[in-house]
């Protein structure tokens, strides 16, 4: 089984903003592969169908983790199966990078789910938000400017269809096409 976790924050106020990019993208996910995300376990929202499974964490972001470390266990999930999505300051708005395995980069989700599963040797889509105009903390719980909201957007689909060839062929190939 494929476990896609995309990051965010719950809640009305985080809707759509920068630190949501993950949860964004799932959503379109989502509906691309008709996965209802209506499960609620996990210290997270989840859908399930065939051999996919989408996940977003309902603990703070800063928590993903241990949310990721649950559904992990429960459905037998090798490490090497798991995709986590997330938004990142040092890459231009608009952007992505797909990486097999790395460092959390200061992003303390992916930092989180590294020190939950004792290692960093899981597969991340990262969808660059620029760099920080005022403090970092309110910035990434903003929401992108009107000039920025395009360049997101057209991210957060370039984003789905690499996760959809990665799940039609493999991660590698979806390096080799995206990155």
């Amino acid at each position: 089984m494929k476990l896609i976790v995309g990051l965010g924050n719950i809640g009305k106020e985080y809707q759509h903003t920068r630190h949501n990019m993950g949860f964004d993208t799932i959503d379109l996910l989502a509906d691309e592969l008709d996965i209802k995300i209506n499960k609620t376990d996990f210290k997270g929202t989840y859908g399930k169908k065939d051999d996919i499974c989408l996940l977003k964490p309902s603990t703070l972001m800063n928590l993903s983790g241990e949310s990721v470390r649950e559904i992990m266990k429960f459905f037998k999930i090798d490490i090497n199966d798991i995709l986590v999505i997330s938004d990142d300051m040092a890459l231009p708005v608009g952007k992505i990078r797909l990486r097999e395995s790395g460092s959390s980069g200061g992003h303390k989700g992916l930092q989180n789910i590294i020190d939950n599963l004792s290692s960093d040797k899981y597969k991340r889509i990262r969808i660059g938000i620029g760099e920080p105009k005022y403090n970092t903390i309110d910035f990434v719980l903003s929401k992108p400017s009107k000039e920025e909201l395009p360049l997101i957007l057209e991210a957060q689909k370039k984003a789905k269809d690499a996760i959809l060839d990665y799940l039609k062929f493999d991660f590698h190939h979806a390096m080799s096409k995206f990155n």
